[in-house]
């Protein structure tokens, strides 16, 4: 074997240079994200789960109690109930979400005169300010002398008291984010915009009827869209607070029934100054998140088409 030249061990020696040289060119143009992800993600992660082993009220130093405050939670009745809440808000209004907004982009991609009118009137809720909706909502369903129950009341139907309610209050949070559909409704019309027209027609040839080109056409060529607006709505859903915070505010609410798991986390955390507490919630959540969306992502295979994966 022969022994490498001067000339080609100068060839190697000037590739590795670049190569360092480009490295060290990429981390620097990189750095800025790494700083801050280092500094508002990772850090902020590594210290919630070292405050949640331990009791802290955020003034002096934290004592260590190990897994004190995790025992805790199973034996606190308040978290159970906002944890049921959550539950109860999710498993309903993700589901309804997803149809109601998929329906009406279905219904906003069909040709018909003022298409660009409807489409607008649909989306302006999603942007509309979550305190001014929330605060809107509040006094369209007000008991006293609300909108809804006004019209009720036309009628002789007596309204419940809605968001003041232990029974209608949920029911009632889900409907004001049934309101706001309009963001995923979007995705979905430029999702349904994207389905290549040669398929519907080559359905209709075979007889396929507006049910089964929707399910075997329309659905499966969207389905992607579908599992990312359900993995986005179950996270915002399960950390439900802003709506909550603003509504539970004023006097006569119905106490836990309003309670949502955000909502006692924000309690503990910044009310009662429990913070190792606050943060095994927020550790808990976490993993539960994580969970749940790992969960769909490894089940997407069964009903998520992906075009580039069948060719």
């Amino acid at each position: 074997m022969q022994a490498a030249t001067p000339a080609t061990a100068r060839g190697t020696r000037r590739l590795r240079s670049s190569r360092v040289r480009r490295l060290r060119a990429g981390l620097l143009f990189v750095s800025p994200w790494i700083v801050g992800y280092c500094v508002f993600y990772l850090y902020p992660f590594l210290a919630t789960f070292y405050y949640s082993l331990t009791r802290f009220t955020g003034i002096g130093n934290p004592v260590f109690t190990g897994l004190s405050n995790y025992s805790g939670l199973l034996h606190d009745v308040m978290f159970r109930t906002a944890l049921f809440n959550t539950l109860y808000y999710t498993i309903i209004e993700v589901p309804f979400s997803t149809v109601l907004a998929l329906g009406l982009a279905l219904l906003l991609n069909l040709n018909v005169r003022g298409q660009a009118v409807y489409r607008t009137l649909f989306y302006i809720p999603s942007i509309v300010p979550v305190v001014a909706s929330s605060l809107i909502f509040v006094w369209i369903f007000q008991p006293s002398f609300g909108i809804v129950n006004s019209l009720l009341s036309d009628i002789h139907i007596t309204g419940p008291a809605w968001f003041f309610s232990i029974t209608w209050s949920k029911p009632t949070f889900i409907l004001l984010g049934l309101w706001g559909v309009g963001q995923p409704m979007v995705i979905y019309l430029a999702a349904l915009q994207g389905v290549p027209k040669e398929l519907y027609e080559v359905a209709a040839l075979e007889g396929a009827g507006p049910w089964s080109r929707l399910r075997h056409v329309t659905v499966p060529m969207i389905s992607p869209v579908i599992l990312f607006n359900v993995i986005l709505s179950l996270v915002l859903s399960i950390q439900y607070f802003t709506q909550a915070q603003v509504i539970e505010s004023p006097p006569g609410s119905p106490g836990t029934s309003t309670m949502f798991y955000v909502t006692y986390y924000y309690q503990q955390a910044f009310q009662d100054l429990h913070f190792g507490y606050a943060s095994a919630m927020a550790f808990l959540l976490f993993i539960g998140v994580l969970i749940i969306t790992v969960v769909l992502l490894r089940t997407s295979s069964r009903w998520v088409y992906y075009e580039n994966e069948n060719r």
